[in-house]
């Protein structure tokens, strides 16, 4: 091929131009390499050639070809703007913000910079920062879509969703079908507990993009928060249908299946080594689900979530034990002392300590998969787990000073859980049950909350020995000293049943899986008493019932 002239390789830019401004990349990137092989420094082919492969989805190279031009012309804003974007493709913020920045500092009114700056710094959580850039954008474009949906989404990461709405508005009324706008503002719904009209949102959506796997999937969670338990299977199944690898959708699916008590379910969980952000420990030793029996092998189970689950799927420890396996735990600090006298287990240690040698290890979240449990069969031999006669002799003093009865109390659970909202409850709201007659009531409650440290609640029927808890050896020993437990569905409604306390929980009206639909028994704690909503969001009615079964159950 014979090389261009300096005309005809301005006319083949043009003509690359305009195949590059129809969405034909692989022709346009055909010609600028025609240009870049007679003029290699040609600034614009070396830049848009760059752009085109960035929009094809090879930032390596885009960022090769771009770094090129900055140096043919290094005071170019757009090329520097665009260096920032392939840097941020390649997983490289710090590097993009960067980039970003050197590009506002050339040309300060370049929009595009300063609102990829802002999505760079949502990234990275500095979200103030990024909501400022926005902002700026808006200033000198009210109509600019992007950084409308953009504010949004950093008002949401900043806790501010009912303020977030009103940006997706806004953005909906410059692009009624943008989907961006469309799921972000239903996901602000339904984070507010707007249920219904989330919803709806989706399925706006979903009538506008078909393919919208994202919006099928938490359409999924909106339906499973209003009870529609088989269509949020539905859902879920749909967006696996549009995106067979995703993680996500396949795991709600498993717990969907679960609380509607398909344990197949089990099988599906599994996905959740594939969730972005999370990953499996890794282990030198085989991993284990069932596939053989262990004879005299050593296993270690390890903890993988909440100190709840870590609770419940302990119990499986002693039945390896008996068919011959050699049990290590590796558990959260808080549970080690506790789990130690699990029945066949050997040995426990600490996240983050050395482990004992084992030959294959596996998840304790996987153990119902790997032992084949049907809900029929579930194994419970309660109690599993009992407190230490040394941390019970060390609480009695205070807790027998008390008058009357003693209720255990648990209100809150973790506030990052997804469905903390529906299941945790203010203190306040439980007031009728502080005040009871003839009752103390006992506060396990390690972590309190800024909004319960209301010092009127806190009276002669009241006291909270959570925060003197060393670790979950001290709430199992005040646990041993109730005559009733209370609690949200925490992990210390779990230690308590594995106790065989006498424990009523408190369920929201989306239970968590373990607990079913239906009925106040649950296959995993059959001696636990189960409390449920009937109507979304409404304790109140719960909490007098509970008080008005505390006044049969203890006297008083």
């Amino acid at each position: 091929m014979s090389k261009l002239s300096p005309h005809q390789a301005a006319s083949a830019l043009q003509e690359a131009l305009a195949l590059h401004g129809r969405g034909q990349l692989a022709a346009a990137e055909k010609i600028y390499a025609r240009i870049l092989k007679s003029f290699p420094d040609q600034f614009d082919a070396l830049h848009l050639s760059g752009l085109a492969r960035l929009q094809s989805g090879k930032a390596g190279e885009a960022l090769r070809l771009i770094t090129a031009a900055l140096k043919v012309a290094p005071r170019s804003a757009d090329a520097h703007a665009n260096l920032g974007l392939a840097l941020g493709a390649l997983k490289r913020p710090a590097d993009a913000l960067a980039s970003f920045d050197h590009a506002l500092a050339l040309a300060p009114d370049h929009l595009e910079a300063q609102v990829n700056r802002g999505n760079v710094l949502l990234d990275l959580g500095r979200n103030d920062e990024a909501l400022a850039c926005f902002d700026r954008v808006l200033v000198r474009e009210p109509r600019h879509l992007p950084a409308r949906v953009n504010r949004g989404n950093a008002l949401m990461a900043l806790g501010r969703a009912e303020e977030a709405i009103g940006d997706y508005d806004a953005a909906l009324a410059l692009g009624p079908a943008d989907a961006k706008a469309l799921f972000n503002r239903a996901n602000a719904l339904f984070r507010l507990g707007r249920t219904t009209e989330s919803l709806a949102g989706f399925d706006r959506l979903l009538a506008l993009a078909p393919q919208h796997a994202e919006g099928a999937m938490t359409r999924g969670l909106a339906l499973q928060a209003l009870g529609r338990h088989p269509e949020a299977l539905a859902s879920y199944n749909q967006a696996i249908a549009l995106r067979k690898d995703y993680a996500d959708a396949h795991v709600n699916a498993a717990l969907a299946r679960l609380t509607l008590g398909d344990t197949g379910g089990f099988a599906e969980y599994e996905w959740r080594w594939k969730r972005a952000g999370i990953a499996r420990a890794s282990y030198d030793k085989p991993l284990w689900l069932g596939e053989y029996p262990l004879g005299r092998k050593t296993i270690l189970l390890h903890a993988e979530q909440g100190l709840g689950d870590t609770i419940q799927f302990v119990r499986y420890a002693p039945l390896l034990a008996r068919a011959g396996a050699k049990v290590v735990l590796e558990v959260q600090g808080e549970l080690k002392a506790l789990l130690g006298a699990v029945a066949g287990v050997t040995a426990v240690v600490a996240r983050g300590e050395a482990l004992p040698a084992f030959d294959v290890h596996c998840p304790l979240g996987s153990l119902p998969l790997a032992l084949k449990t049907e809900l029929g069969r579930v194994p419970a031999e309660i109690p599993y787990l009992r407190a230490s006669e040394e941390r019970v002799e060390r609480w009695r003093p205070g807790l027998e000073a008390l008058a009357g009865k003693r209720v255990g109390l648990a209100w809150a659970g973790n506030p990052s859980h997804i469905n903390d909202r529906n299941r945790s409850i203010a203190l306040a709201r439980l007031a009728p049950l502080l005040s009871t007659p003839c009752v103390s009531c006992i506060g396990l409650q390690r972590d309190v909350r800024d909004a319960d440290r209301d010092i009127h609640l806190k009276g002669p029927n009241f006291v909270n020995f959570g925060p003197e808890f060393v670790d979950f050896s001290d709430s199992s020993a005040v646990i041993s000293h109730c005559d009733l437990v209370l609690s949200v569905d925490t992990a210390v409604a779990h230690l308590a049943a594995a106790m065989g306390r006498p424990t009523w929980i408190l369920l929201p009206y989306w239970p968590d899986w373990r607990w079913g639909l239906s009925g106040e028994t649950s296959p995993w704690y059959p001696q636990a008493r189960l409390f449920r909503q009937t109507v979304d969001g409404d304790w109140d009615s719960v909490i007098a019932q509970v008080k008005a079964e505390i006044a049969v159950k203890l006297g008083s």
